[in-house]
């Protein structure tokens, strides 16, 4: 492709945005059209926004230098030109969708006015307008209820708490995070969440939301509990958007089907982030989206020898910290213990990104990187970076909480476990090893060894058999 050809992307997100910088830096512009009125942003600090830590401006991303602000319409795949909402008409040689994903509004009785709006007081949690909207309506006492216990839940939930609200988090499956976490680690975080003063039910079905004057007053659960409320959260997942590809008659499944030079069904229409689906795989996260990103822009800018994308491996990690604290990616030392070979005692339950946890749809993309450093498909953190700015949160006992998840966490029938808790400390290690290799691990707690640990999981490489080389990994002297 040379370097006068236009490029259009649809979508002003963190996989859009990245993919138009880099471009720009291997000299192809690109024009990027991104349909919300705020300044491109990273969704993955909205949860500090909401907690009081940061202010909306924290999370910008570095604007390209070809944005648009506009709605596109439809796709006109012959002609090669999109329509936008304001009549407009751009031409393109290239198309990408960086269309992202949206919130899952779950079938619940009452959750729409006769007008098909949502009741003052019900928020879903997805976007800056999300966040500024429930900013403003909390206030210390207010009384909350957040609908789904992932990784989204839990974070608004904390961030709810931290603002002084009563919190109650309704969780329709047995544990938290189920997706990422084992029910030692599970638990753990929940501890966390109570110690916040957050209300917790697991196992738990709000079917209805009853509305007073066209506000939410409360909600029921499935067992007939009424739990008075100002506030609802709704963090029940997300769906990729492809309604412009389907539309246009792009191959759709669950995302829009792309291969491994991220191409889709339309030679000339290419696809990134949490709307494409990669070899079967809709990824929903920030790691996944910007290698994607950044493959996309060595293809299209390069002589046509640049490496195509074959898929990521990703480690979730978040941070919950007590009042004024980050939900960022810090960390410090620990240490593991072993324990014999276990069986697969302990389930997570589904784990693709896609498999649903509720009849409601997909789970929500979690915050992901890679913490190995510079050389991460992230790069390095700070206030520069795309994720934002980190640093230490408070110290203290139950002031934060850590937890990262890599790989398989649910171990086979044959596979080594070594694992450890610590109820004093509140932290928990697990890491399950199969065929002499690291193959998946949580942790929760103090995390000075997640990167050493991440390291030899990518590494993929037979671990010796004495064990000695993964204890060390797993000291706090091998981690630092």
């Amino acid at each position: 492709m040379t370097s006068n050809t236009r490029v259009v992307v649809i979508g002003a997100g963190l996989a859009g945005v990245t993919l138009a910088r880099r471009l720009g830096e291997l000299g192809t512009p690109a024009l990027v059209v991104g349909d919300e009125e705020h300044r491109p942003y990273n969704r993955v600090l909205l949860a500090e926004v909401l907690a009081g830590r940061y202010g909306p401006e924290v999370t910008a991303l570095p604007a390209p230098a070809g944005l648009l602000r506009g709605r596109v319409t439809g796709i006109d795949r012959a002609g090669r030109t999109v329509r936008c909402a304001d009549g407009s008409v751009i031409a393109y040689d290239t198309l990408v969708l960086a269309t992202g994903s949206n919130a899952v509004l779950p079938p619940l009785r009452g959750l729409f006015t006769p007008d098909r709006e949502l009741p003052e007081g019900v928020h879903a949690f997805r976007t800056m307008d999300d966040c500024l909207a429930l900013s403003k309506a909390v206030r210390p006492g207010v009384r909350a209820v957040v609908v789904g216990g992932g990784l989204l839940g839990v974070s608004a939930a904390r961030a709810l708490a931290v603002r002084g609200a009563q919190v109650v988090l309704a969780q329709q499956s047995e544990r938290l995070m189920e997706r990422q976490l084992d029910p030692a680690a599970s638990a753990l975080v929940r501890r966390h969440l109570e110690d916040l003063g957050v209300e917790v039910h697991a196992e738990c079905r709000v079917r209805d939301v009853r509305s007073v004057g066209g506000a939410v007053r409360s909600v029921e659960l499935a067992d007939g509990y009424a739990l008075g409320t100002d506030l609802v959260v709704l963090s029940c997942g997300v769906r990729p958007r492809v309604g412009l590809a389907r539309a246009a008659g792009v191959e759709v499944v669950k995302g829009v089907v792309v291969d491994d030079e991220l191409r889709t069904s339309d030679p000339h229409i290419r696809a990134v982030g949490d709307c494409a689906q990669h070899a079967g795989r809709v990824y929903g996260l920030a790691a996944p989206a910007l290698e994607q990103a950044g493959a996309l822009a060595e293809l299209l800018a390069g002589d046509g020898t640049a490496a195509r994308y074959t898929g990521t491996r990703s480690l979730t990690r978040l941070t919950l910290s007590g009042a004024g604290g980050p939900l960022g990616l810090t960390g410090s030392g620990s240490s593991l213990g072993v324990t014999g070979p276990t069986g697969p005692d302990s389930p997570l339950g589904p784990t693709s990104p896609n498999s649903p946890t509720s009849p409601t749809g997909p789970t929500e993309p979690e915050s992901t990187f890679d913490p190995t450093g510079p050389d991460s498909p992230l790069g390095p953190t700070g206030p520069d970076s795309p994720l934002g700015p980190t640093g230490p949160g408070p110290t203290g006992p139950g002031s934060t909480l850590d937890l990262a998840a890599f790989g398989e966490t649910d171990p086979r029938p044959g596979d080594d476990v070594v694992q450890l808790a610590d109820a004093t400390r509140g932290t928990y290690r697990k890491v399950v090893v199969r065929d002499d290799r690291l193959v998946g691990g949580v942790l929760v707690g103090e995390l000075g060894t997640v990167g050493a640990l991440a390291r030899a999981w990518e590494g993929a490489e037979p671990l010796p058999s004495d064990g000695g080389p993964l204890l060390h990994l797993l000291t706090d002297d091998g981690g630092s």
